[in-house]
């Protein structure tokens, strides 16, 4: 997957197809546009259609057994949600919601179907797409019991100021993160109050700065560091 300049302030918005493959996905839909807290998909929902961002970002989270709300991913520019269940035929097993105003191609569930059938490559960089997900997930689940939560929010604020992270004028190379704490707590699997602590931690060392439910990274090899720890 590279790299690319979204044109849309994000500081490393990335693309898992190709032009001509976007341009395939982009024939077989039509364009929506959801605004902030709208929802594109509900857990437990029908499989009838994906979504390919075009601009924006979304939150994928679930719910547990005990009300407690799991921050699974964050999609932006470029990439696909919705295309498992579509793929499988099964009901959601997440919710999709916009954390800003957002862009996006829906494709019918057949139609989804249809261009994979008729297009390998395309095939082939959706499975690649679903492959590096899953290893993801892979690696956070192994890391959740041997890091610390400092540690974990840390890798959480690194990957998505990089991945869909907004440049900011001030202070030179700031990087906004938009989620709120409780999104954060969820995406790093601890709880709201150690995040709170955490921020606070990272901030007397620098790296990031807050205010009025705004989070900055300031630095970003220092959270990389940070994250290792």
């Amino acid at each position: 997957m590279a790299p690319h300049g979204a044109g849309n302030g994000r500081s490393g918005a990335y693309e898992p197809f190709t032009a001509d493959e976007l341009l395939l996905l982009r024939g077989a839909g039509r364009v929506r546009v959801w605004n902030r807290h709208d929802r594109l998909m509900r857990e437990g929902g029908p499989p009838d259609s994906v979504v390919l961002v075009i601009s924006g970002l979304a939150k994928i989270t679930a719910e547990s057994d005990n009300g407690y709300t799991s921050v699974l991913a964050l999609r932006g520019p470029g990439e696909l949600v919705g295309e498992l269940s579509c793929l499988d035929g099964t009901v959601r097993s997440a919710t999709v919601t916009a954390l800003e105003r957002l862009e996006g191609v829906v494709i019918g569930a057949e139609a989804f179907q249809r261009v994979l059938s008729l297009h390998a490559t395309l095939t082939l960089a959706v499975l690649r797409s679903v492959i590096a997900r899953l290893r993801h997930s892979d690696g956070l689940r192994a890391e959740h019991g041997a890091r610390t939560a400092a540690a974990m929010l840390a890798r959480v604020l690194l990957e998505t100021a990089v991945r869909h992270g907004v440049g900011v004028p001030e202070p030179p190379g700031a990087i906004e993160v938009r989620m709120n704490q409780q999104e954060l707590a969820g995406a790093a699997g601890i709880s709201r109050e150690s995040v709170v602590r955490c921020l606070r931690a990272l901030q007397s060392s620098g790296l990031v700065s807050t205010s009025r439910g705004r989070t900055l990274v300031l630095d970003l090899q220092g959270m990389r560091l940070r994250s290792q720890e």
